[in-house]
């Protein structure tokens, strides 16, 4: 931890992360309107009674949008976990295991590579109705595990050969606790990136299946608020606020997640630390003009 808080990327990414989650958690001492209430007139531009404005039926932007902060961040998280949780379990018994278990697994990881996820999704969620953010979550979390566990295939297959785990097996270890004690604490950072950007993804795709009208309009969430929006025609009436609201939150939450992304990916591989070296060139460089 005091790692990710010494690098910028690191500390700016969780700072805007946890204003997100704390104002999602805090909604209700936030607004005092109902998400799902009419509180005004139509499309009323944002004022200090709606710092936000209003939808075309006259609810609170800003109250649709803390509340549907919580729905989005919990398909978010609770998606991501899941394909986390898959990928990094299948990837781990593959490489480790090998033989005929790594054969099974490989190829039914090929087999959901191969097909697009988005049509995937869309299919799902088209066959299914109106889906529920739950729903949703659960499909995003049955069809998005492979690239998890291709990655952790790859680097088990590495960690495996290191002496730690051969002595763990000559000590006549269970490959449970191996897999478990020895080769997953090796693979951490891999799971985190495998995390984060999994978080991202389910966030993004679940905003856009409610915002092509494939989710549960009755759920309060961003992409439901966007769906809304569109249908109303919000930009067409000039009524920008109610579109563009869900759109930055998106796009600020997509920040915060893709900067702790990157510090996580640069703690791990050195090679990408460029700060440091960034800092001597340009001490060289004022040198040399110095001299000159």
């Amino acid at each position: 931890m005091k790692i990710l808080l010494r690098n910028r990327k690191a500390l700016t990414g969780l700072v805007i992360i946890a204003f997100i989650v704390i104002v999602a958690i805090a909604a209700p001492l936030l607004t005092q309107y109902d998400p799902a209430a009419r509180t005004g007139r139509p499309h009323q531009p944002p004022s200090l009674d709606h710092i936000l404005g209003t939808t075309r039926i006259g609810q609170d932007v800003f109250a649709r949008l803390i509340y549907g902060a919580r729905t989005s961040l919990a398909v978010g998280f609770g998606a991501g976990l899941l394909i986390t949780l898959a990928g990094t379990a299948l990837g781990i018994i593959s490489g480790y295991r090998g033989g005929k278990t790594d054969e099974v697994i490989s190829f039914f990881t090929n087999m959901v590579l191969v097909v697009p996820n988005l049509p995937l999704l869309l299919v799902l969620a088209a066959f299914i109705g109106q889906a529920s953010p739950l729903v949703i979550a659960l499909i995003l979390g049955a069809t998005s595990w492979a690239w998890g566990a291709r990655v952790t295939r790859a680097e088990t297959l590495s960690v495996k050969q290191k002496d730690f785990v051969k002595s763990a097996e000559m000590m006549g270890e269970p490959q449970w606790r191996i897999m478990t004690f020895e080769i997953f604490p090796n693979v951490i950072s891999i799971v985190g990136i495998n995390f984060i950007g999994s978080v991202i993804f389910a966030i993004i795709t679940e905003a856009t299946l409610e915002f092509l009208g494939l989710g549960d309009p009755r759920a309060i969430s961003w992409g439901t608020v966007l769906y809304n929006a569109q249908k109303a025609s919000a930009l067409s009436v000039g009524a920008w606020w109610d579109i563009l609201t869900p759109c930055f939150a998106l796009a600020f939450l997509g920040i915060g997640m893709s900067l702790l992304n990157f510090a996580v990916d640069e703690i791990a591989n050195p090679r990408l630390r460029t700060g440091n070296h960034l800092k001597r060139w340009s001490l060289l460089v004022r040198s040399g003009e110095g001299r000159l």
